[in-house]
């Protein structure tokens, strides 16, 4: 078994183990959630810290990088909504669902320590400058669209309160706030003291083996329940077009080969919890969006490493 393979079987052996365990009744529904505050709340936000205080960026394009991701989402995003409006009939809420889950890569607790251990810390600094501005972009694109179309009635959207809304938010993410500390720190040039070094490294370490545990309690938790076909629509989206849009995008951007494989294999990564949570804020969609997120992971085992494959091929 070569090296490549084991790590994808390792990865999503995790997440398939932290599954049975829901599945089972060994750890509680709550057990899952307790795990997964930890990965999002410490074991994440220091690992991005500890990356940010010792990262070399050095031959990083990040406005080609940030260009080319990000015009494969919008893409990805208009198809997943004219999708689920047009051929499925399902109302303009709904459709927001189905752009978000179509578009929204599971890239904290599945494609952090996916792309640690396929690419190593190289590869993970290139996933950092992903990370610092997915979350917020995505964030304020969630919020305007909730703005707009969740509130129902005729209550006009609000420019302060979606600015609010975003900050907010935004300053209290655990993951911005390690990306921001650890920048910082940088900036200053004082060297971690040997203790900080060694409590940041022991929790750090656990990021990735417990990141991927408590995907797979979630994936237990919310589970399939109807709106199969569209689901799958979507979940061919996610892990087809997107990533092919990527990988042509990096590749008439002249990205670096490191940085186009790191693109292509996040956008190629399922959709994430992020997507349900929108559902569940809208009041529409939710079993279309874990539905979607569940199949989109169970075929990722398979699909991440033909995705692999074909960049490993393109870029050497």
């Amino acid at each position: 078994m070569s090296p490549l393979t084991e790590t994808v079987l390792f990865v999503f052996s995790l997440v398939a183990l932290g599954y049975l365990a829901g599945l089972t009744g060994y750890l509680k529904p709550a057990s899952g959630e307790g795990i997964s505050d930890f990965a999002v709340s410490v074991a994440m936000p220091l690992l991005l810290f500890q990356t940010m205080v010792d990262a070399d960026f050095h031959g990083v394009a990040p406005w080609s990088l940030w260009s080319a991701y990000f015009i494969a989402v919008a893409l990805t995003w208009a198809a997943g909504h004219l999708v689920t409006t047009r051929i499925f009939g399902r109302d303009a809420r709904a459709g927001i669902v189905g752009g978000v889950s179509s578009s929204y890569s599971n890239i904290v607790l599945l494609g952090a320590p996916f792309i640690l251990g396929i690419f190593g810390p190289n590869g993970f600094e290139v996933l950092s400058l992903l990370v610092s501005v997915h979350l917020p972009i995505m964030m304020m694109a969630s919020i305007v669209l909730f703005e707009m179309f969740g509130r129902g009635g005729n209550e006009p959207m609000h420019p302060l309160r979606v600015a609010r809304s975003f900050l907010r938010k935004l300053l209290v993410n655990p993951l911005i706030i390690g990306i921001l500390a650890g920048l910082a720190w940088r900036i200053s040039g004082t060297p971690l003291p040997g203790l900080v070094s060694r409590l940041v490294d022991a929790l750090a370490s656990t990021a990735g083996p417990v990141a991927l545990f408590a995907m797979g309690l979630s994936l237990r938790r919310f589970g399939i329940s109807g709106n199969i076909r569209p689901a799958l629509a979507l979940s061919v989206l996610k892990l087809f077009l997107m990533p092919a849009l990527v990988l042509v995008l990096v590749w008439l951007f002249g990205l670096p080969p490191l940085t186009a494989k790191v693109a292509v294999v996040v956008a190629a990564l399922p959709s994430g919890i992020n997507s349900y949570l929108i559902a569940v804020q809208f009041n529409t969609g939710q079993a279309l969006a874990s539905n979607q997120m569940t199949i989109a992971t169970a075929c990722a085992a398979f699909t991440t490493a033909f995705w692999l494959a074909v960049v490993g091929y393109v870029f050497g």
